[in-house]
């Protein structure tokens, strides 16, 4: 990434082939602004239990909120 930013070239540098998340952060570290992977790659680094438990209790709240306000809905219109 130096060099190009030295000459002021027009250019992105592309990690090509990255098969584990460490090793697209290593690339990002060294200066590449796109990488291609496998959808798998992609998934592992878009992971994590905390992400995981999360999305878990969004939904699990947001399934509730759906019910409390069908009810409510209900009674308003009775």
């Amino acid at each position: 990434g130096e060099i190009y930013d030295n000459y002021d070239f027009e250019t992105e540098i592309l990690a090509a082939s990255i098969r584990h998340p460490t090793h697209v952060k290593r690339a990002a570290l060294a200066g590449a602004e796109v990488a291609t992977m496998p959808f798998e790659t992609l998934r592992e680094l878009l992971g994590h239990p905390l992400t995981d438990r999360g999305l878990e209790r969004f939904l699990e709240d947001w399934e509730e909120y759906q019910a409390t306000n069908e009810e409510a809905s209900a009674v308003a219109q009775a």
